[in-house]
């Protein structure tokens, strides 16, 4: 580790590269859980589905002494539209990374083929208030976005928890530069998402960033106004929050 500080409260730390940056991430959420599973019968995770969290989640898989059968796992968006069996889909990216690895009480996925969409941002939003978030493991979009709340369709104060949202061309595009799609035109218009407050209102929030595409964006994520013009701001506000970056995605940082 190179480094740790904090901005306002949002506790950073910084990373040689991916590998660290994914080892350290999930010691750091295995104690958070080994700790809730000592103190309460059951835990709720939401966990991001991205190419940037692919060392962290290969890490926490291989976390001891963590009772997964009293864990309740939840993801945070997905495509409205996109083939059951697509590899993009992300219910598919973290049954294959995580969900099918540990031994999970429940895995609960938004289903984006749903043929009534509002009712089933009702049925998932009706889930985490039965199964009270412990713990969000997420990342940071190239423009600033948490789950899918890109800046146009951000609300920090947001009245539900999931709701469909349209994704906006630099989101799309980012999908693109991860090469989860061949091309932009590929990449599906419209999404279900967790809300900001639904993200936020969990105590523990592990945001995993690597990689020099997001520099950019955790520039503003720790230097610019907290807006929804930046929806990753509003990590600066949360109680218990931690960012982890690496060399890369640090790289816009000043020295």
């Amino acid at each position: 580790m190179i480094s740790q500080s904090n901005t306002n409260q949002l506790d950073f730390r910084r990373f040689e590269n991916r590998n660290q940056l994914g080892d350290s991430a999930a010691q750091a959420v295995g104690n958070c859980l080994r700790t809730l599973l000592a103190e309460q019968a059951t835990v709720s995770v939401i966990f991001a589905a991205a190419p940037s969290q692919e060392e962290f989640l290969a890490a926490l898989c291989q976390e001891e002494a963590i009772d997964w059968s009293r864990i309740h796992a939840f993801h945070m968006d997905e495509y409205v539209q996109l083939a059951e069996d697509a590899p993009q889909r992300f219910g598919n990216f973290l049954k294959e990374r995580i969900f099918d690895r540990v031994p999970f009480q429940t895995v609960n996925y938004l289903n984006g083929n749903a043929s009534d969409l509002t009712a089933e941002c009702q049925r998932y939003s009706d889930l985490l208030k039965q199964h009270a978030v412990d713990v969000v493991c997420m990342g940071i979009g190239e423009n600033c976005h948490i789950a899918f709340n890109d800046p146009h369709v951000a609300d920090f104060n947001d009245p539900v928890l999931v709701k469909v949202v349209d994704l906006d061309q630099a989101c799309r595009q980012q999908q693109v530069n991860d090469k989860c799609f061949a091309v932009f035109e590929d990449v599906p218009t419209h999404a279900l998402t967790l809300t900001v407050p639904a993200l936020m209102q969990a105590p523990h929030v592990f945001c995993m960033v690597p990689g020099v595409n997001k520099a950019q964006a955790i520039y503003h994520t720790l230097h610019s106004p907290v807006s929804e013009q930046y929806p990753s701001t509003i990590l600066r506000l949360h109680e218990d929050a931690v960012l982890f970056v690496d060399t890369d995605s640090a790289s816009r940082l000043p020295q």
